[in-house]
């Protein structure tokens, strides 16, 4: 079982960043005791009821959020099986309404890598925007940022990392791979060689990884994603969330306390970011408690950084309306879009920050 307060502080930045209301999230936390089956009371319990609320009201993406929610932070056993099932299809039963959404399936060495993809077309093929999230977030709760991307004039990808949600690949040293098997698949209509990568956490890693070999990678954006010092420092890594450890460890297969003879592979080195010759945005978290503070020093490796700082944890859950606007005005500008719709983001940016101070 998990600990019950960490649950409760982690979650804050994924139930922020999909925009559920306070009331809601605060008063499915102040129920949860236990993190034990899901039973009234337990984690998986108190948010698959408010779930299952929100769908009898007729809120399916609302109710779709709070199942991911109950999965939350990675599925451990049948309690969280079910959510997690219950957040896919109830995901699904949005789109469908809605349209514009399409599920993509793609196969690399005998896994299933499964996404959530917009605006695909052979007639008229559009840069591509990948959005993955962290090793405890699955692709449908940034799956409705598909729905807005066609006013930006891109096609979408919403992936997963490997060992995340319905991604059967497994996650080590080559799990980059995945992300020109994708490309690779929507090759015919889209236009692959201005890809885009809005990457948050690990995705982030991964993403700079894969932009190192494959140069239709153009651009990556990221938040509190691990570089280098992450995967070396054992003395870091004793210091993570238990949720954090577990989480690796179950993706990396590996017990807890193994993690230190298998993290090394994944770092990246400084002839490989200094190897990047494309933008990279990067937003730190300056009490961050997961990415350690010299992975800013590894990333000054980068030819083409953009930084930025915010007074916060990790994820920087007090500061996710900055977040949204910073990540896509980012991409925009590595496309070189000077457009009347990017000039609104900024000010739109810059008035949150000055709120935010």
């Amino acid at each position: 079982m998990n600990d019950v307060a960490e649950l409760k502080r982690y979650v804050l930045v994924h139930a922020r960043a999909q925009g559920i209301p306070t009331a809601r999230y605060t008063g499915v936390l102040d129920r949860v005791e236990t993190d034990d089956g899901d039973e009234p009371g337990s984690w998986v319990g108190e948010w698959t009821r408010e779930g299952e609320a929100l769908e009898r009201a007729g809120r399916i993406a609302d109710a779709a959020r709070c199942h991911g929610m109950a999965r939350f932070p990675y599925v451990d056993g049948p309690a969280r099986r079910r959510a997690a099932e219950q957040s896919t299809e109830l995901f699904d039963r949005w789109r469908t309404g809605r349209g514009g959404i399409e599920p993509l399936e793609v196969r690399l060495d005998g896994a299933v890598v499964r996404c959530w993809t917009s605006g695909l077309s052979a007639a008229k093929p559009l840069p591509v925007l990948l959005v993955m999230g962290g090793i405890v977030t699955p692709k449908e709760q940034w799956g409705p940022v598909l729905a807005s991307l066609r006013r930006f004039g891109m096609a979408g990808v919403v992936a997963e990392l490997p060992g995340v949600g319905e991604n059967t690949l497994a996650y080590d040293a080559d799990s980059w791979r995945m992300i020109p098997a994708i490309l690779d698949e929507i090759a015919p209509v889209a236009d692959t060689a201005r890809t885009y990568a809005l990457a948050l956490s690990f995705a982030g890693h991964l993403a700079l990884r894969c932009a190192v070999e494959d140069p239709r990678v153009r651009g990556v954006v990221t938040a509190g994603a691990p570089i280098t010092r992450f995967f070396v420092d054992r003395s870091w890594q004793e210091t993570l969330p238990a949720i954090t450890r577990d989480t690796l460890g179950h993706l990396l297969d590996v017990p807890v306390p193994a993690l230190g003879d298998h993290l090394p592979d994944l770092a990246l080195g400084p002839e490989r970011l200094a190897a990047l010759d494309i933008p990279v945005h990067y937003l730190a978290s300056k009490r961050d408690e997961i990415i350690p503070p010299g992975e800013l020093t590894e990333l000054r490796a980068v030819r083409s950084l953009g930084l930025v700082e915010n007074d916060d944890v990790h994820g920087s859950p007090s500061h996710t309306a900055e977040t949204r606007l910073w990540a896509m005005l980012s991409v925009l500008r590595m496309r070189g879009d000077r457009s009347p719709r990017t000039a609104l983001l900024s000010v739109l940016l810059r008035l949150a920050r000055r709120r935010a101070t």
